[in-house]
C-alpha cells in the first residue's frame, strides 16, 4: 500500500550552485509513503504525515542557504554557533556568508538539484514515522511557470521568523500591466535583469566597489552577513519585502512611462506576493 500527498508544502530557500553562484529556490513537495494498515485501516494519519514533513522541511530547509559541501573551491567551518562558507567562482570572484548554524544547511552533495536533494532528505524523513511506514519517495517540483520568471535572494532584518536569515531565496513569476494590458517584453527585460540576484537594501551595505557588495546586520537569531560580486547584485534604499520589490518595480517602470498606468503584480515563490501601482 501507498499514501501520497501532494503539494503537501513548498520550500523557499537559496543554494550555491558549481557555475550560477547564489540561486533562489521555490519547490513544491510531493510524497508518498510506502507501508501496511494499522489496527485504523491506515498507514499513517494524513495530519500525521502533514504537519511532521512540513515541520522538518521548516527546520532544515525552508528560508536556508543550502550548501552542497562536495563543490568545488568552497571551504565551510562551524563554530561557536555559527557557520561561513566561502566560495570562489571561476572568474576568481568570492561568495562568503556567515550565519547563525541554523541558517545554513550543509549537504554532503556534488551539486544541488531536485534529485540529488531529495535523495538527501529521504532517510532522514523516515525516521518520523511509526512502524508500519516502510519505505518513502519524495518529490521537489518546482512550479510550472508560463512566462518571465527569475531567482532571487535577500534577507529580511525585521522579520520574527527565518525570513530574517540573509540568504535565503525564491522562484517568482512576475506580470507587469500597462494600462490594463500585460506588457510579456517588459517582463522578460525585469526577469533578465533579475536573474540570480541578490536584492540588497542599502541600509545593510557595509562596503561597496565596483565589483564587491557586503552586506551585514543584527536579527533576533543572531549575526548575519554576506559578500557577492557587484555584478549579482541589486541595491534598493528600502527593505526587500515583496511589498517593497515590488513598489521599487512600478516607480522605476513609471519612471520611463510617466504618461501610463503602471501595475506590478510581483511573487515571492509559490501563489504569493503584492501588487502595487504608480
Amino acid at each position: 500500500m501507498k499514501l501520497f500527498v501532494d503539494n503537501l508544502t513548498n520550500v523557499d530557500f537559496s543554494y550555491l550552485h558549481p557555475q550560477r553562484g547564489l540561486m533562489g529556490e521555490s519547490w513544491l513537495v510531493q510524497l508518498e509513503l510506502d507501508g501496511s494498515l494499522n489496527e485504523q485501516g491506515m498507514i499513517c494519519d494524513f495530519g500525521i504525515v502533514k504537519k511532521e514533513v512540513k515541520k522538518w522541511f521548516d527546520l532544515w530547509i525552508d528560508h536556508a542557504l543550502v550548501v552542497p559541501t562536495q563543490m568545488p573551491r568552497l571551504s565551510q567551518h562551524t563554530e561557536e554557533g555559527y557557520t561561513q562558507v566561502e566560495w570562489l567562482y571561476k572568474t576568481g570572484e568570492r561568495f562568503v556568508c556567515r550565519s547563525p548554524k541554523a541558517a545554513i544547511c550543509l549537504v554532503d552533495l556534488p551539486e544541488v538539484t531536485e534529485e540529488s536533494l531529495a535523495e538527501w532528505c529521504k532517510d532522514k524523513l523516515l525516521d518520523l514515522f511509526p512502524g508500519e511506514v516502510k519505505g518513502l519517495n519524495i518529490r521537489f517540483v518546482p512550479e510550472k511557470i508560463d512566462g518571465a520568471f527569475y531567482h532571487y535572494s535577500h534577507g529580511l532584518q525585521k522579520h520574527d521568523g527565518n525570513c530574517q536569515r540573509i540568504a535565503h531565496g525564491h522562484r517568482s513569476k512576475i506580470e507587469l500591466y500597462i494600462n490594463g494590458q500585460r506588457d510579456n517584453d517588459l517582463e522578460l527585460e525585469w526577469a533578465e535583469r533579475f536573474k540570480e540576484i541578490y536584492i540588497g537594501s542599502e541600509s545593510h551595505l557595509t562596503s561597496q566597489s565596483d565589483t564587491v557588495h557586503e552586506y551585514a546586520y543584527q536579527a533576533p537569531q543572531g549575526e548575519f552577513s554576506i559578500s557577492l560580486p557587484a555584478s549579482v547584485c541589486y541595491l534598493i534604499d528600502t527593505d526587500t519585502t515583496v511589498e517593497l520589490i515590488a513598489s521599487h518595480l512600478a516607480q522605476q517602470i513609471k519612471l520611463s512611462r510617466p504618461n501610463d498606468e503602471v501595475l506590478v503584480k510581483a511573487y515571492e515563490g509559490v501563489g504569493k506576493g503584492a501588487i502595487a501601482q504608480a
